[in-house]
């Protein structure tokens, strides 16, 4: 599994949205195969978990383009049983892809990415800048 990054390009990202899942409406069609997700914000960072149980880590396709990170994978499996004169053939295809607006505080190049149980982990490291400041005492003069 590697995360590809096409593009440096910033684009800013609403105030009021953290992340926009399926920006491109890709959960009005089919909700049947798109694996349920979690969002925690810590203050360091952001973690990301999709369920996609009975996978390989090499199943996956992960990409990140202008801001937004890409998750896909597609899978077919196909069975031929003879016996007699009759034959069963089956086969299955499933596939999914998954769109994250990454906000503009994510540390893109740090972004780390794990496949554990049945469970996709990311962790998206916050920037500098966008960590919380240390309180500080100001003495009056």
């Amino acid at each position: 599994m590697s995360i590809i990054k096409r593009s440096d390009v910033l684009f800013p990202s609403l105030m009021n949205e953290i992340f926009k899942p399926d920006w491109f409406g890709g959960l009005e069609n089919d909700k049947s195969n798109v694996p349920a997700v979690n969002i925690k914000e810590t203050e360091k960072d952001f973690e990301l978990e999709l369920a996609v149980p009975g996978r390989k880590k090499e199943d996956f396709k992960i990409e990140i383009n202008e801001n937004v990170l890409t998750i896909s994978t597609e899978s077919n499996t196909e069975e031929n049983v003879e016996k007699d004169y009759y034959t069963r053939r089956e086969f299955t295809y499933s596939s999914f892809k998954r769109a994250f607006t990454l906000p503009e505080t994510i540390d893109e190049d740090n972004i780390k990415a794990n496949y554990d149980n049945g469970i996709l982990k990311f962790t998206l490291p916050k920037k500098e800048e966008a960590l919380p400041k240390p309180k500080r005492k100001i003495e009056l003069s």
